[in-house]
């Protein structure tokens, strides 16, 4: 059976971590990238579906590329941070459910259904971002998640081999720089944004 985590984990995890701004000049390693998608792969996913794609900007023409379809601000943080990752998703992820999920034909019911594959392809993939962002946490990084660039063009610059794959979000990876954040905005309390019916 599970045992709550210690206040320690719960601080690294939850508490304690931020959304980063700028990192430490401290290299990450591809073993590391690795890492964080051995963990984030086990986060539950509809039918297993796991419609993430991840290309994970570590050169200089990457990170340039990348920057280069980012507002102005974004684009600073992009080229300064050691990784920067596109969190995509594959609106034919069903296309791998015979693998992922042979239990039963889990493809037919996306087949012929752009709607539902693309709701189905959104709603998942974001789930798995947020699986990164924990599973990097879990590992001692930092992340700073982002919108605020072209999709359509991180899509034609980096996914045009693959059509179906459409960008998410993104966010920048390393060791971060405390001087880089902001105080912490509120936290409301549970009564606040929650009922129990």
């Amino acid at each position: 059976m599970s045992e709550p985590l210690a206040d320690s984990a719960l601080d690294q995890l939850f508490r304690a971590a931020r959304t980063y701004n700028g990192y430490l000049d401290r290299l990450v390693s591809e073993d590391q990238l690795r890492a964080i998608w051995d963990l984030m792969k086990y986060g539950p996913t509809s039918a297993n579906s796991l419609p993430a794609r991840i290309v994970w900007c570590v050169s200089d023409a990457a990170k340039q590329k990348l920057a280069a379809l980012a507002m102005p601000a974004n684009a600073e943080k992009i080229l300064k941070a050691p990784v920067t990752a596109i969190i995509a998703m594959d609106h034919e992820f069903y296309e791998h459910l015979p693998e992922l999920f042979p239990h039963t034909d889990a493809r037919s019911w996306f087949v012929g259904n752009a709607a539902l594959a693309q709701t189905t392809a959104f709603r998942n993939a974001s789930l798995q971002g947020a699986y990164f962002i924990m599973a990097a946490r879990a590992l001692g990084l930092d992340t700073g998640p982002m919108s605020g660039f072209d999709n359509a063009g991180v899509d034609a610059a980096f996914f045009a081999d693959t059509p179906n794959v459409k960008s998410n979000f993104i966010a920048t990876l390393g060791y971060g720089d405390p001087a880089s954040i902001f105080e912490r905005s509120p936290r409301p309390d549970f009564g606040r944004f929650n009922r129990i019916a």
